[in-house]
């Protein structure tokens, strides 16, 4: 708690109070409001909590305007050179990098943890063929919480470490048994012996009756993208998986109500929704006009790939993906994807354009990591899905700083309310 406080004063009566200020190691101060309502009898206003500190946080530190994310202090550029995404994980949960044998002992608990019930194969069977993959994964995970009654004490750490490795274990495994469901192939079990990624890519892509090698360009890939989407502060799933954990829910469930948040297009959809737009938009000679269309109010096109609730700088996560997406296509010989090109000229002609630079509307991680996805043979509709992969590891940080915290309460809005003030009921028959 810092020194420095706010006087709060009521002009219409004079009255005044302190507001004291809360310092973090970084970034701005931020002022606790928590006694307003017992001295001024209000409330504040933010939609969308755009100012609002809901939380104290450890894990992830982001400053809009300068274009820095870092993952407990170390900037993402350095972990997407440097790290792996076992690795990243490690950090988010325990708050350091790990040494060789921690590292070591985590891979390999998350390796025997990832085969899923046969029941809940069954499960995923029962659903609709064309269902979103989406849809199967919210409800598998949600329903785990049934498979695990001996370790869901969230006020038992070894509980809430059990937790945190069997899902992000699994979820792979999961996500692929949607995946074949969809394309009415058998479901292919996981292998021990392949790192992560190479494990999802096999569940993804192999059949039982052929040899199926993992390209290991692809892998990488896969592991430098699902490190860039490991984590991003109080987004929308992370702050709804927190609010659902904060009533003392399953962490399954809270990780189930995250999942849902995130398939919305404003937040995980978003990289499904920018190939829709490249595809809408069909060849370069279209720019400038679509272009238009994203800048007339009465239009009902936007822009998919551009801008960031929290980036009014270019989103460092992008400059690394831009790059990596050049890398893969040339490695896996698909330089002349056309969506990829024609990604690349509207970044080009956007960025030139004086209505898009004075809004600072610079290209985010979902305008590229599509590209990427699909050049991996990763279906659309599986975009989001490997970024709740990728996702489930913050949020687990997350649950589990929150659950450990002496002072978590239950996370409980207030509302500005502009309805009916109080009525009587009227009979039926007099209305």
């Amino acid at each position: 708690m810092s020194d420095k406080k706010f006087e709060l004063t009521d002009l219409s009566s004079g009255k005044k109070s302190l507001l004291p200020v809360r310092s973090g190691t970084i970034g701005p101060d931020v002022l606790d409001i928590a006694s307003i309502n017992k001295d001024h009898g209000v409330f504040t206003f933010d939609p969308g909590f755009g100012v609002t500190a809901a939380t104290e946080s450890k894990i992830t530190y982001i400053d809009g305007d300068a274009g820095v994310l870092l993952h407990r202090g170390y900037p993402v550029e350095q972990l997407a050179e440097k790290s792996s995404f076992m690795e990243v994980a490690y950090l988010l949960l325990n708050g350091d990098l790990p040494k060789q044998e921690q590292l070591a002992e985590f891979t390999s608990s998350i390796r025997r943890h990832t085969m899923i019930n046969e029941s809940l194969l069954r499960f995923t069977n029962g659903f609709h063929h064309n269902a979103h993959p989406m849809a199967m994964v919210s409800a598998v995970v949600a329903s785990m919480s049934a498979f695990y009654h001996d370790s869901m004490d969230i006020n038992n750490p070894r509980h809430r470490e059990i937790f945190a490795h069997r899902i992000i274990a699994k979820l792979p495994t999961i996500a692929a048994a949607a995946h074949k469901h969809s394309l009415g192939q058998p479901f292919v079990y996981p292998r021990n012996d392949l790192d992560y990624c190479s494990n999802m890519l096999h569940m993804f892509f192999s059949v039982p009756c052929e040899e199926y090698v993992v390209d290991p360009v692809a892998a990488q890939a896969l592991d430098l993208l699902f490190i860039l989407h490991a984590d991003h502060e109080q987004n929308a799933s992370t702050s709804t998986v927190r609010l659902a954990g904060s009533t003392g829910a399953n962490p399954y469930a809270a990780i189930s109500a995250g999942v849902a948040a995130l398939w919305g297009p404003a937040h995980g959809g978003a990289n499904e929704a920018v190939l829709a737009m490249l595809e809408q938009i069909g060849t370069v000679e279209n720019i400038p006009k679509y272009l238009a269309m994203a800048k007339d109010k009465s239009s009902h096109f936007r822009l998919m790939g551009f801008g960031h609730r929290v980036y009014k700088n270019f989103d460092p996560r992008a400059k690394i993906i831009r790059t990596a997406c050049h890398k893969v296509l040339q490695k896996l010989g698909r330089t002349d994807n056309p969506l990829f090109e024609l990604a690349l000229r509207l970044e080009e002609i956007a960025l030139q354009d004086e209505y898009f630079i004075q809004r600072k509307l610079y290209p985010n991680v979902d305008f590229y990591s599509g590209v990427i996805y699909s050049a991996l043979g990763i279906p659309r509709s599986m975009f989001t899905v490997m970024f709740a992969i990728a996702r489930t590891v913050g949020w687990v940080a997350h649950w589990q700083e929150m659950i450990s915290d002496p002072a978590m309460r239950i996370g409980r809005p207030r509302q500005l309310y502009t309805g009916c003030p109080a009525r009587d009921y009227t009979s039926v028959d007099n209305r």
